[in-house]
C-alpha cells in the first residue's frame, strides 16, 4: 500500500511530508510483496490540490496529518515485480494506479459502493502513504494495463479523469443532456472533457479566471462566462448563462464547492434536472434549496470514484478524451524540484497540472 525502502542496494526514496511547508526527499520502505501484490517503479506522479492542501494545512477536512507522510496518489508506472498469484501483469507492464484500496467486506462494498467503504487506505491520506516514491507495493488488481499509445503521463491522469467520468455517471450525462459545469480548474475541465466523452452535445463552462476560461474554450467547451464571486450577482448570473446555453440546463455540476457557485447551479438547473456537487470549497452552505425542490431538481454528490479506470483508458486510446493539454509543468524528483512543483501548484495561474516525471 504505497510503502517503501531498499530493494537491492538501491534505496528506494520517497518524497514525506513532515510539517507545514515541509517535504523531504527520504527512504522509505518497501513492505513484503504479497502473493496478489504488484511492485511498481513510479514513472508519473501528479500534483492534486489535497496534496497542496496537506502541505499547507495538514490536514483536509476530517483528516490530519499526525505524523510524516509520504504524499502524492496521482501515479502511474512499470511492473517490476508481481506476487506469485498475479496473472494479468508481468514485469515490464505499463501500469496506471487506482489509489483506493477496499475492505470488500462491508456493505457498501458487496453492493459495488466500494469507493465509500468507511475502511478505505487511499493512497496519501492519512495515515495511509502515498505513492510520491521510486518504487511502491500495491495490489495488483488495481494496477490497470496501459496500452502502447496511452503514455505514463496520460495514465497518471487517469486519476482526475476518473473524477469527472464518476460524476458523468452520477449525473446520468447523455446525448441528450446540456451541461454547465461551474470552476475552471482542473477538475472541473477534466468533468467538462468526461461530459463531452459522454455525449454531451452543448457544454457552458463558468469560472472568475479569464485563463481558466481561455484553456475551457480551447478543450472544447461550447461558451465561457467569467462570473464574480459576489452572491449578488447569482440572479444576472443565472440568466447569462441561460443565454449562453440557448436551451435547457439539464445537468449542472459544481466543480468549485462554494454557497455561490452551488446557489448559481441551482439557479441555472431547468426543472426536473441534476445538479452534482463535485468540489468541497466549503463544508457547509447557504443556498436556496427550497426554490430548486419545487422545481424538482435533484441534487446529488459524488466521493472519489469507482470502477472507472477501464473507461478512462478506453477514452485515452481511443481519442476520445485528450488530457495531455492539461499537464502544463513537469519537473524531475529532486529535494529541488520538489519543492518548486508543489510551489508552482499552490500557486496557480496558469498552472493546471504538475507533473513528476521520475
Amino acid at each position: 500500500m504505497g510503502k517503501g525502502g531498499k530493494d537491492g542496494e538501491e534505496d528506494n526514496m520517497a518524497a514525506w511530508l513532515l510539517g507545514v511547508n515541509n517535504l523531504k526527499i527520504q527512504p522509505f520502505k518497501l513492505p513484503p510483496l504479497g502473493p496478489h501484490d504488484a511492485r511498481i517503479r513510479m514513472k508519473a506522479v501528479g500534483i492534486c490540490g489535497s496534496d497542496v492542501h496537506y502541505l499547507k494545512e495538514m490536514k483536509l477536512a476530517d483528516f490530519v496529518v499526525k505524523e510524516p507522510m509520504v504524499i502524492g496518489h496521482e501515479c502511474a508506472g512499470i511492473v517490476e515485480q508481481v506476487g506469485t498469484e498475479v496473472k494479468h501483469l508481468v514485469a515490464g507492464d505499463r501500469v496506471a494506479l487506482e489509489p483506493g484500496i477496499s475492505c470488500s467486506r462491508c456493505g457498501l462494498c458487496k453492493e459495488g459502493r466500494y469507493n465509500l467503504c468507511p475502511d478505505m487506505k487511499f493512497f496519501a491520506t492519512p495515515p495511509i502513504h502515498g505513492s510520491l516514491a521510486n518504487q511502491i507495493v500495491h495490489p495488483a488488481d488495481l494496477c490497470f494495463k496501459l496500452p502502447e499509445k496511452v503514455s505514463l503521463e496520460e495514465g497518471a491522469m487517469c486519476e482526475p479523469l476518473s473524477v469527472g467520468v464518476h460524476a458523468c455517471r452520477r449525473a446520468n450525462v447523455g446525448p441528450e443532456k446540456n451541461v454547465l459545469v461551474m470552476g475552471a480548474g482542473p477538475i472541473g475541465l477534466v468533468t467538462m472533457l468526461a461530459a463531452r466523452a459522454f455525449g454531451s452535445p452543448r457544454i457552458v463552462i463558468v469560472d472568475v479566471d479569464d485563463h481558466r476560461l481561455l484553456v475551457a474554450k480551447e478543450l472544447g467547451a461550447d461558451e465561457t462566462i467569467k462570473v464574480s464571486t459576489d452572491v449578488k450577482d447569482v440572479a444576472s448570473e443565472v440568466e447569462k448563462i441561460r443565454k449562453a446555453m440557448g436551451t435547457e440546463v439539464d445537468v449542472s455540476f459544481d466543480c468549485a464547492g462554494f454557497s455561490k457557485t452551488m446557489s448559481t447551479a441551482l439557479g441555472a438547473t431547468s426543472s426536473g434536472g441534476k445538479v452534482c456537487l463535485v468540489g468541497m470549497g466549503h463544508t457547509e452552505m447557504n443556498v436556496p434549496l427550497a426554490p430548486a425542490a419545487v422545481r424538482e431538481v435533484d441534487v446529488v454528490g459524488i466521493f472519489r470514484y469507482k470502477n472507472t479506470w477501464p473507461l478512462c483508458i478506453e477514452f485515452l486510446r481511443s481519442g476520445k478524451i485528450d488530457v495531455k493539454p492539461l499537464i502544463t509543468h513537469r519537473f524531475g524528483f529532486s529535494q529541488k524540484e520538489v519543492e518548486e512543483a508543489f510551489e508552482t501548484s499552490a500557486r496557480g495561474g496558469n498552472a493546471i497540472k504538475v507533473m513528476f516525471n521520475l
